[in-house]
């Protein structure tokens, strides 16, 4: 049970402010009534605006084919948002939807978005080992002997990259031609994926995540999302 201003304004509806109005103007029902106080409790499912019921009143899951060019900042300066693929209203939900790790502008993609705040630190975090499995075009290929011995440092969890100390946890890699390889990684370092290959003197010139954990896009076009169920993750 909340006040019906909450309600609204976490929702994404209007300012808690602007929910009087709306309530004063008839606007809000609860179960057959007119609602006629904004502090008034209610259980989500009884709520009615101008006739329709809430909008998603539970938690929200996404999942997101990134786009390449968009950025998962919540700050427009930064280029487009993946936010502002999303319904207007969901971009002033509180607590705010935010992406379950981030992906690169240049990078495309699985990204899931939620407002259930605990599963970002889940889903994210190495101690739970949620595979990602990323697709990299190289802009070279990579002889038989140099992919054999770049497979065998990656999986042996010892590569430690420019900057750090901590080396890389063990991660799989498959080539699957000469300039393209396949990756599967259980952390999220800043810049991972470009920055193991770099070290090995191989650039990476496109980038796509193919999977997280077992959530695939299947044929979900670039820039179109799908509502998850709320207990898959």
């Amino acid at each position: 049970m909340r006040r019906l201003d909450q309600f609204l304004a976490n929702l994404g509806y209007c300012s808690r402010r602007e929910a009087r109005a709306w309530v004063e103007g008839g606007r809000v029902t609860v179960g057959t009534d007119t609602a006629d106080d904004p502090g008034q409790k209610a259980a989500a499912g009884e709520v009615r605006v101008d006739g329709e019921p809430l909008d998603h009143p539970e938690e929200l899951l996404l999942l997101l084919h990134k786009p390449v060019g968009t950025v998962c900042s919540h700050d427009g300066r930064e280029g487009p948002r993946v936010y502002d693929l999303l319904p207007p209203r969901w971009q002033r939900r509180n607590p705010a939807v935010t992406s379950i790790g981030r992906l690169d502008q240049d990078t495309s993609g699985v990204l899931l978005l939620t407002d259930r705040t605990q599963l970002v630190h889940r889903r994210t975090s190495p101690r739970h080992k949620v595979p990602k499995v990323y697709r990299a075009t190289l802009d070279r290929g990579a002889a038989a002997a140099e992919a054999a011995a770049v497979t065998a440092l990656f999986g042996a969890g010892t590569l430690v990259l420019t900057g750090e100390s901590a080396p890389c946890l063990p991660a799989a890699l498959r080539w699957r031609s000469p300039r393209e390889a396949e990756l599967t990684l259980i952390e999220g370092r800043y810049h991972q994926v470009k920055r193991m290959f770099a070290s090995q003197g191989l650039a990476v010139t496109a980038l796509h995540r193919e999977r997280f954990g077992d959530l695939e896009l299947g044929d979900l076009p670039a820039g179109q999302w799908r509502e998850l169920p709320l207990d898959c993750v």
